[in-house]
């Protein structure tokens, strides 16, 4: 549960930050009528994220044991990319993601209504895309065959909008660069076990070999329904019985992965914080 609410967390803050910085950026500039079409924007790239976690969801129940271990696999692997490449980017530009916005926002409005709507989509969108499959895959990964995973992503998304509210009205100060540093290393870990889960599901479509070679099998001493077990599974999607396929691809994908994510190359100026988006402006409609 902890690692869905990690990742609920993580993905909802970065969405609520850039909702926090578009409506803060057009109520300071008084365009409150482009509000409307960014509300808009943001409906439809939450209406088309939950669908897409629907069809995932709801979608694969029919095909063979095969088809969905191998459709399972192959989206892991995918969603770990895509997580992969989405800490590394905030890494990188978390420094200056309000000026890259507030620049995209700025040409939107010399467009018209449909660039603003736009816009906003895309901004949330790809957050809102990324979440549905890492968390399908996680939940999968997990195997809790109960709603724990599903609670755990809703409270991060909840703590994540409580906090980007607070940002917006100038009650709350974070360090950013701290924030997305840490969580995105624990959010490393978490795709470790997921691409080690998607490994095994394609053994298990017998699309890749070695399902009955394991690393090793400690299920007598950490039982899988242990309360422990359950925890190890839960967060770090522990397995008690991994093939040597697996143990190999998540050493190989967490220790470089990890160790290049938490190497600072070069020291900035200043740690950025997140400062009061709008504390002078009057409150978005």
């Amino acid at each position: 549960m902890f690692g869905n609410y990690l990742i609920g967390l993580r993905e909802g803050l970065e969405a609520s930050l850039v909702v926090c910085i578009l409506v803060a950026y057009l109520v300071k500039t008084e365009r409150r009528d482009a509000l409307r079409p960014v509300w808009l924007g943001i409906a439809i790239a939450c209406a088309l994220s939950l669908t897409f976690g629907a069809m995932l969801e709801f979608g694969t129940q029919e095909l063979t044991f095969e088809a969905q271990e191998l459709l399972g696999g192959t989206l892991s692997i995918l969603s770990v990319g895509l997580v992969t490449w989405m800490v590394f980017w905030m890494k990188r530009t978390a420094r200056h993601l309000k000026a890259e916005l507030h620049g995209k926002l700025d040409a939107a409005l010399a467009m018209g209504t449909g660039a603003l709507v736009a816009t906003a989509f895309l901004a949330v969108g790809r957050e809102g895309l990324e979440t549905a499959l890492f968390v399908w895959a996680s939940v999968r990964a997990s195997g809790e065959g109960s709603s724990a995973p599903l609670i755990g992503v809703l409270l991060g998304i909840a703590t994540a909008i409580v906090l980007g509210y607070l940002f917006y009205r100038g009650a709350l100060k974070i360090n950013l660069a701290k924030f997305f540093k840490w969580t995105g290393a624990m959010l490393v870990v978490v795709a470790a076990g997921v691409l080690a889960y998607g490994v095994h599901d394609l053994q298990e479509a017998r699309f890749l070999g070695g399902l009955g070679d394991k690393a090793f099998d400690i299920s007598e001493t950490i039982p899988p329904d242990s309360w422990y077990g359950t925890l190890l599974k839960g967060v770090f999607n522990f397995q008690p019985d991994p093939t040597v396929l697996q143990l190999a691809v998540w050493l190989l994908y967490l220790v470089p992965v990890l160790t290049l994510f938490l190497v600072d190359r070069g020291r900035p100026a200043a740690a950025p914080k997140v400062r009061p988006a709008d504390s002078d402006s009057k409150t978005a409609g």
